[in-house]
């Protein structure tokens, strides 16, 4: 780190690949410093990487990699305490750590367990309240957590994922309207599929799933989370009229039409 006074910067958890370094890309083209964090060493070269691809702004900027388990208890506290350290002045969050799958609850193990609603729900909670009030006292500050439509579908195989999603997404919404008379945005930005590798489907599906606005780049998940979160929404859903309905459909769908397909070995 070099010795100059305070500067600002945008905080990115993992931001190792796919959606997290999608936000560090774009973050870096509006001109923020950058501290980036991941659990993987790769965060390094992701860091290189982004600061190589934007060397022709006027005024350059610092793009740090840092090397953290977020799924640790202590991990936030740890975080905000190297940035202080470090005279890094956080003006955006963008809490995107987390880890995704669809399994039966009791398939899981307790570590991992463990781990998701540390990543979901614990880590980024006290991401918020710690350099929230930092934001609240500067009176200047965005907040953005990357949610996710599974939030409303109370489902079998996405009971521990849906349900950490569900408590981030109330969270940041209370968050939100706590915080806006002090000029700090919080966003809550709740994709469905994204093209980051996570899924086993054939790449065709892929491409027809892009078509068709079932899927989305992670370039375009960031492009417009980042719109939301700087114009102050509260909350945008990523694709939108899809997933809308989805999640609809599910919500209206009856408990015992659910056990139905679930015999049945549909899902």
């Amino acid at each position: 780190m070099s010795n100059k006074p305070s500067a600002t910067y945008a905080i990115v958890t993992g931001a190792s690949s796919g959606i997290g370094y999608a936000f560090a890309q774009a973050l870096a083209k509006r001109g923020y410093n950058l501290l980036l964090v991941s659990n993987v060493p790769e965060i390094h070269e992701a860091a290189e990487k982004i600061k190589s691809s934007i060397s022709n702004l006027q005024s350059p900027i610092e793009v740090v990699g840092l090397v953290l388990d977020l799924g640790q208890q202590s991990s936030a506290r740890e975080l905000y305490e190297y940035a202080h350290a470090h005279e890094m002045e956080v003006e955006v969050l963008v809490n995107n750590a987390g880890v995704y799958h669809d399994k039966d609850i009791l398939d899981d193990s307790e570590g991992f367990t463990s781990l998701i609603m540390n990543l979901h729900m614990y880590t980024p909670a006290m991401l918020c309240y710690l350099f929230g009030q930092d934001m609240k006292q500067r009176r200047k500050g965005y907040i953005l957590n990357v949610c996710s439509v599974t939030s409303k579908m109370a489902a079998q195989r996405l009971g521990t994922y849906g349900s950490t999603k569900a408590f981030l997404c109330n969270f940041t919404r209370a968050l939100h309207i706590e915080l806006r008379k002090y000029g700090v945005n919080v966003t809550d930005v709740s994709p469905g599929a994204v093209d980051t590798g996570l899924y086993s489907i054939p790449p065709f599906m892929t491409k027809l799933g892009k078509c068709l606005g079932i899927i989305v780049s992670p370039e375009t998940l960031a492009k417009r989370g980042l719109w939301a979160l700087f114009h102050g929404c509260a909350k945008t859903t990523i694709p939108t009229v899809f997933w809308r309905v989805l999640c609809l459909l599910i919500l209206l769908t009856p408990t015992c039409v659910l056990r139905l397909i679930r015999r049945l070995g549909w899902f």
